[in-house]
């Protein structure tokens, strides 16, 4: 028989080879046509032994793959390949045992160690499977869809890099590099729960994976998920107690669960090893603002302008101290700052709302509302929000939670007596509520804890009937020890920022109003007090901050306008149905009768009078949130009405609050 043309050869080769994946028998029937050309050709012989394996005839491919593997020890793809087959067949050892020496001969074939590292995990050797999957995440960089994946996360491409990963992850679905890149793109578009559940996944089937156990801390850290975030930290550090960006994360972690002194500690430390660092400056001077050290918080916030003097949110937390007004010179940079061209869009917003306070401090209005104006605008382009789809949240929670639905499943949740939530919107006295009953000797005051939104995300995710029930009516499917286990599960969550052992503390997410309901159900002994201040001033003091995560809804004047209504129309709802239930403390009267107020709030949750809680300003418990500095001084009326300097540029707002309101 005549030899075939070498170069005709390798094109039939390469067109068998592309058969293999679509259509197999195909392949098997052209590299048999080649074997009759070429008797024993081993690469003819390779391709009609994948193709028996692909199309399901492990068998055949055996027959095949045997013999050709004997004759070529050399040839990692022939082994690879006779490892599938062996598993195929059930040979788990033999499979094992080929993938190895496949392994041996071509360490850069990140397929083989997956192969591997699967086999070993269904043998249980959790420690060799471990280690074989971490030598496919070495060799990954060789795999053409993970660097096309990467590249495009590289161009901020998500859309590209999530098609090309899930592609990958259908065809290889225990790839734990494709995971990881694909949590990193879900991270990017803010799908923390789907990262946290690739990342999760990842770390099962290759615990060593430090880079997917950092980025898990990272998403759970954004979560607002401490606890859970430092876990993962502990086995980081563990494994090098010096790296920074382990540090730095478990002090913002610690931050999250009240301990302030082991976050400054840790950010001292790595201070000491980085010292030119102005990010890390910057969270230290929050975390010293948290506990008090106004001083030392100025000072570390001086550091990081003097490192970085373009950095926005260095100026901001100078300004969001409140209390702290800002000098000629330092209004000056932040002008020259904001003229810079190569300015991120970031540091505009922050600088614009730092001259915004600068101007309103010495008495400019006009010129102070013009930046407020422009960072809320810049921050409202990056966020979404539909004032509608809120709307109609409202209406469906007023719809389920009748009367007659709280009745028939009262006393059905958890018998816990020890939570006490503060609803409403931010800057309406919340914070200031939170310390006058946190300087009593049986309550503690914690923080905004995300765990009643969490629970949210449990019970039922917004979308089409086909998808389920959305919240809140999926609560109607929830039955009595359903109610208690969410109840209980939020009192266990919780529990890691009670340090001082009081009968009571405080949950003061103000956005937890939308789940009153649930509140009711779920902890039907909790005390839920309504922090309410008049519609203007809210919401004007809402526009004029820059909150770090949240409050979508205050960055335009007619968005805040349409939710101070629909707050105000919920909780009506909620007196109405539940008459009692909420306790009402308006800011305006807490200014004009603190005594009387104060003796009404204590006698709602239960609580004798103590003349500390008149000595709020005394306490010197940790407090995050903007209003840290105000509610360290006595209760002050300069602001009552500050919203009337600007009133001749409110007018969307008064607008959307409709005149019962804004009157």
């Amino acid at each position: 028989m005549a030899e075939a043309p070498v170069g005709s050869l390798n094109a039939a080769l390469d067109r068998a080879l592309a058969l293999l994946q679509a259509d197999p028998v195909l392949a098997e029937r052209q590299a048999g046509e080649i074997l009759k050309v070429v008797p024993g050709d081993p690469r003819a012989v390779l391709i009609f032994g994948m193709a028996r394996r692909l199309r399901g005839d492990a068998a055949g491919a055996r027959a095949v793959l045997e013999p050709l593997a004997a004759a070529q020890p050399r040839s990692a793809q022939t082994h690879h390949e006779l490892g599938l087959t062996l598993a195929g067949l059930g040979e788990t050892e033999g499979a094992i045992g080929a993938l190895r020496h496949a392994a041996s001969l071509q360490r850069d074939r990140p397929e083989t160690w997956r192969a591997l590292g699967d086999l070993l995990t269904a043998t249980q050797d959790t420690r060799g499977a471990d280690a074989a999957y971490a030598e496919q995440i070495r060799a990954s960089v060789t795999d053409p869809d993970l660097m096309a994946a990467a590249d495009a996360l590289c161009d901020d491409r998500l859309a590209v890099a999530e098609r090309l990963l899930r592609a990958h992850l259908k065809a290889h679905p225990t790839d734990v590099a494709a995971m990881r890149l694909l949590a990193e793109a879900g991270t990017r578009l803010g799908r923390y729960g789907d990262a946290e559940a690739l990342l999760t996944r990842a770390l099962e089937l290759s615990p060593s994976f430090l880079g997917a156990r950092y980025n898990l801390a990272i998403v759970l850290y954004r979560q607002q998920k401490g606890a859970e975030a430092l876990a993962q930290l502990d086995t980081l550090l563990a494994s090098d107690p010096a790296d920074v960006s382990y540090r730095n994360l478990a002090a913002a972690c610690l931050g999250i669960v009240g301990d302030y002194e082991r976050a400054i500690a840790i950010y001292e430390g790595v201070l000491k090893d980085q010292p030119r660092q102005p990010k890390i400056w910057l969270s230290f001077g929050h975390a010293l603002r948290t506990a008090g050290r106004r001083g030392e918080a100025i000072a570390a916030y001086g550091r990081c302008l003097e490192l970085a003097p373009g950095l926005g949110e260095a100026y901001w937390s100078f300004a969001n101290l409140k209390t702290v007004p800002f000098s000629a010179g330092q209004e000056a940079a932040m002008r020259e700052q904001l003229g810079r061209a190569d300015l991120t869009p970031d540091d505009r917003l922050h600088l614009h709302y730092a001259l915004g306070k600068a101007l309103e401090d010495r008495g400019d209005p006009a010129g102070s509302f013009a930046h407020y104006a422009e960072g809320a605008r810049l921050r409202r382009a990056e966020i979404p929000y539909d004032a509608d789809e809120a709307h109609q949240a409202m209406l469906r929670s007023k719809a389920l939670f009748t009367r007659e639905f709280l009745a028939a499943r009262a006393g059905q949740g958890s018998v816990a007596t020890d939570p006490i939530f503060i609803v409403g919107l931010p800057r309406s006295g919340s914070t200031l509520i939170e310390q006058i009953l946190s300087s009593h000797s049986a309550v503690e005051g914690t923080m905004e804890l995300p765990d009643i939104t969490t629970l949210v995300r449990r019970i039922g995710r917004p979308g089409s009937q086909a998808e389920g029930p959305r919240y809140p009516e999926a609560i109607a499917d929830l039955d009595g020890a359903a109610l208690a286990a969410l109840g209980e599960d939020y009192i266990e969550r919780t529990r890691i920022h009670r340090r001082l052992g009081r009968a009571f503390f405080i949950d003061k997410m103000p956005n937890n109003f939308h789940h009153i309901g649930l509140i009711r159900l779920i902890l039907p002994r909790a005390r839920i007090i309504d922090a309410r201040r008049g519609a203007m001033a809210a919401c004007f003091s809402a526009f004029k901050q820059h909150f770090a995560r949240g409050q979508a809804f205050s960055y335009d004047l007619t968005d805040l306008g349409r939710y101070y209504r629909d707050y105000v129309e919920l909780m009506a709802h909620f007196d109405a149905v539940a008459p009692g239930a909420v306790h009402r403390v308006v800011y305006e009267r807490m200014v004009e009768d603190t005594e009387g107020e104060v003796r009404r709030l204590l006698d709602y949750c239960g609580l004798p009078f103590e003349a500390a809680c008149l000595k709020f300003y005394q306490n010197d418990r940790a407090v995050r949130t903007a209003s840290s500095e105000q509610v360290r001084r006595p209760i002050f009326r300069e602001g009552l009405d500050q919203w009337r300097l600007y009133e001749p540029w409110l007018g969307p707002l008064k607008e959307a609050l409709g005149p019962d309101l804004a009157g």
